[in-house]
């Protein structure tokens, strides 16, 4: 099962109102668990060739995040609203370039299209290229190189006008 599989499953249990769902294949087994400490659903995921002790990775949900958004000015937000939201699917080190040595992938400003590369979330040691959904231009980048993301947390603002 590859990782795009599993973010596809945490995100419909989620939005499905479920409280546990376990899933057996031949090579492994994952248990997610809603409605535990935080909204953010529970995943629980061990290969079972390998019989090692269920670990419990929970995609916390930013808290600061609510905290930061009452701060600002309700015209601001007004704002923000004609634009698309591009957040991240995974949690991970949110990078600007494929590596040191190389252009950024987006600018502020840059005009972008469906399936472009915006930037690497790197998870577990694994590279993962995120493509944008929707076509328009850069208007904000919201996360610094090199710093944590949280699953759905938003990265770049999209004017698709």
């Amino acid at each position: 099962m590859e990782i795009k599989e599993i973010q596809n499953l945490i995100k419909f249990v989620a939005k499905s109102g479920a409280s546990e769902v376990k899933l057996e294949m031949d090579d492994i087994k994952i248990t997610i668990k809603t409605g535990s400490e935080s909204d953010a659903p529970a995943v629980q995921y061990a290969p079972v060739q390998q019989q090692i002790p269920q670990v419990q990775a929970q995609a916390p949900v930013a808290e600061a995040q609510p905290a930061s958004q009452a701060t600002t000015p309700a015209p601001a937000a007004t704002e923000d609203s004609k634009y698309i939201t591009i957040k991240s699917p995974i949690i991970g080190t949110f990078y600007r370039k494929p590596s040191p040595d190389k252009p950024l992938f987006v600018e502020v400003g840059q005009t972008i299209a469906e399936g472009d590369v915006l930037c690497i979330i790197e998870a577990m040691k694994l590279f993962n290229e995120i493509e944008s959904e929707v076509s328009g231009k850069i208007v904000k980048i919201l996360v610094d190189d090199s710093s944590p993301v949280e699953f759905d947390q938003p990265l770049f603002l999209v004017d698709p006008s």
